[in-house]
């Protein structure tokens, strides 16, 4: 299996260790990703730019589109931000052919067209639809077993569901829980799994952002959560990086370690943590 690989920005900037994880998980299940079809790829605009300029971001991502189709590979991504902005411009662009025509115009001038064939997928929607749950288990060499995981998706990959194929893949919806106990852990339900981090409004509220991250990291630890998962490294930021202000705020211990997916499917394959630089956040994860 070979993919046009998009990183995203944050895996390469503020957030290494998961791009780090990604390599090592994907190498040990044979999954091939190009990163040099993607190598001159923009960011998405991450929902941030489409909100002052829509025509602006689906711009970038049509061309990000045209770039996969041009290496003739199935797009793949580890952002769950990057996931939504990407589904959602790619329902407009295929669902309005005067739209679409209307950029590839603009995309003209570096020489690109986009077809409409791109189909952008995550890592975690991946496992499940092309790896295969079999597969995964199969190189689980060292079971989560004992380990309460809390699932966190964040906003891009559940909503808008019109536009990220739950309809076609109704499994999408519980994945994380399916692909905790895969790995031998146990689910820790909590109610603000699909709930937004706080991430988009931490420069504009910090207070009500890291109320959010106090409110979710604390529901996850009295639901009896070892640590917090999730595919998003927006999310990771948030609920890792600003963890001890939150914690401060709302006066009490928190200490949760938020880990990223790849990190997570890693342990149970047994991969040294140093690879996949859990040392590097800032809420410690000695103790997974």
């Amino acid at each position: 299996m070979k993919y046009a690989f998009y990183p995203g920005c944050v895996s390469r900037g503020a957030c290494p260790e998961l791009y780090a994880s990604t390599i090592e998980v994907c190498a040990r299940l044979g999954i091939e990703l190009d990163g040099k079809s993607m190598q001159s790829a923009s960011c998405t605009g991450s929902g941030v730019l489409q909100e002052k300029n829509l025509r602006l971001g689906d711009t970038l991502n049509a061309r990000n589109f045209a770039l996969a189709e041009k290496s003739g590979l199935p797009l793949m991504t580890i952002c769950s931000t990057c996931q939504g902005v990407m589904s959602q411009a790619n329902q407009r662009l295929q669902t309005d052919p005067e739209y679409l025509a209307s950029i590839n115009s603009d995309l003209a001038e570096e020489g690109l067209e986009y077809k409409g064939t791109a189909d952008p997928k995550h890592l975690l929607w991946l496992l499940f639809e092309e790896v295969g749950l079999e597969k995964l288990r199969s190189r689980v060499i060292r079971p989560l077993t004992g380990l309460k995981i809390a699932p966190f998706y964040g906003c891009y990959i559940v909503r808008p569901s019109s536009a990220l194929g739950f309809d076609e893949h109704p499994e999408r919806q519980d994945s994380l829980e399916r692909l905790i106990e895969a790995l031998g852990a146990e689910v820790a339900e909590f109610p603000g799994k699909t709930a937004c981090c706080g991430f988009p409004i931490a420069t504009i509220n910090q207070k009500a952002s890291l109320s959010m991250v106090a409110n979710h990291t604390v529901s996850a630890k009295d639901s009896g959560a070892t640590a917090m998962v999730t595919p998003c490294p927006l999310c990771h930021l948030n609920l890792d990086g600003y963890q001890p202000e939150a914690a401060a705020q709302a006066k009490q211990d928190i200490g949760l370690p938020i880990l990223h997916l790849p990190q997570l499917i890693g342990l149970a394959m047994g991969i040294d943590p140093e690879a996949m630089r859990l040392n590097r956040h800032i809420m410690s994860t000695t103790k997974v």
